[in-house]
């Protein structure tokens, strides 16, 4: 499961597109904390502090302590806005989170046992549905990692939601339909599949092309 990860914060003033440049400039990415019943609070967090927590990979699946003064507010990441040429962090919004809440949170798959699996060992290839699960989890309990066992896996074999078990309290926000996360397929059946979706581009190329002379 997921840290609780303490976050120094400094309270912020003043908002608003001028006081927010002048909060960049002074090294801090501004930042606001909403929901919970309350009035949003405005801070600024150090930005190589907030850039190292982003390059760990884990920051949408992280809850916060975040301390601002005397005040400490349980909280989870809901988006943050990036320059969009030098992908610099220039705002973030947290979600305030109460006490039993549940958040909807994509949580990225992990595959086991890759060599237990006889259609993989044999040449077979992981065909990947879904790289991350969507779903609705404690907000204090949020997993790492969906797991999938690849064990005993045959060719043609497929892994769907229902195969895997999530941890306690944990269920996909899809629940009309068990939904495949991957499938094994021989190499010559991805190979088929390329070449089918390449002759269809082709045909659909020639199509307008056809059209471009009729014209």
């Amino acid at each position: 499961m997921s840290d609780i990860i303490k976050l120094d914060v400094e309270p912020r003033e003043r908002a608003g597109k001028g006081a927010s440049r002048a909060v960049r400039r002074e090294g801090f990415v501004p930042a606001v904390i909403y929901g919970g019943k309350k009035e949003p609070e405005n801070i600024k967090i150090e930005r190589r502090m907030l850039e190292k927590l982003l390059n760990k990979g884990t920051f949408f699946t992280s809850v916060f302590d975040i301390s601002a003064g005397k005040d400490v507010t349980r909280s989870f990441p809901r988006d943050v806005q990036f320059h969009p040429v030098s992908s610099v962090p220039l705002h973030v919004d947290f979600l305030r989170l109460e006490k039993g809440a549940t958040i909807q949170v994509e949580v990225p798959v992990n595959f086991m046992n890759e060599d237990d699996s006889p259609a993989l060992k044999s040449g077979g290839v992981l065909n990947v549905v879904r790289y991350a699960v969507e779903v609705v989890a404690p907000a204090t309990s949020i997993p790492d990692s969906i797991d999938v066992d690849l064990t005993g896996l045959e060719m043609g074999d497929s892994v769907h939601i229902s195969d895997v078990t999530l941890p306690e309290g944990v269920q996909p926000t899809i629940t009309d339909r068990d939904f495949t996360i991957a499938t094994v397929v021989a190499p010559s059946a991805m190979k088929s599949a390329e070449d089918s979706a390449e002759d269809e581009g082709e045909e659909a190329e020639g199509e307008e092309t056809e059209a471009e002379d009729d014209s």
